[in-house]
């Protein structure tokens, strides 16, 4: 009974922590949604365009914005989707054979 109430805190633990995640993504975005229009306008307002600084604000800001949504949302373009544990698998299979 008690290892049961253990594995139901863990998964309790671990479900909150990834809300977090995810809660803490959302900031972000809504920072950058808020934040960047008044910059922009203030970057119209200082110089009318001349120098658009605030561009490099939204590709910085922005790249940034799409890292944190990968690592959030577990999104992994280079090796697919559950890379990792087919990889796992694969090793912990290998060695069981030799």
């Amino acid at each position: 009974m008690e290892n049961l109430t253990k594995i139901k805190e863990d998964r309790y633990k671990r479900a909150k922590e990834r809300v977090e995640e995810i809660k803490g993504f959302y900031w972000n975005l809504g920072a950058f949604i808020v934040v960047i229009p008044l910059m922009a306008t203030f970057n119209y307002w200082q110089n009318g365009w001349d120098n658009p600084w605030i561009l490099w604000v939204v590709m910085g800001w922005g790249l940034g914005l799409i890292f944190h949504a990968m690592e959030t949302f577990e999104w992994n373009l280079f090796l697919g989707k559950d890379w990792e544990q087919r990889k796992i698998k694969e090793f912990m299979d290998e060695d069981y054979r030799r």
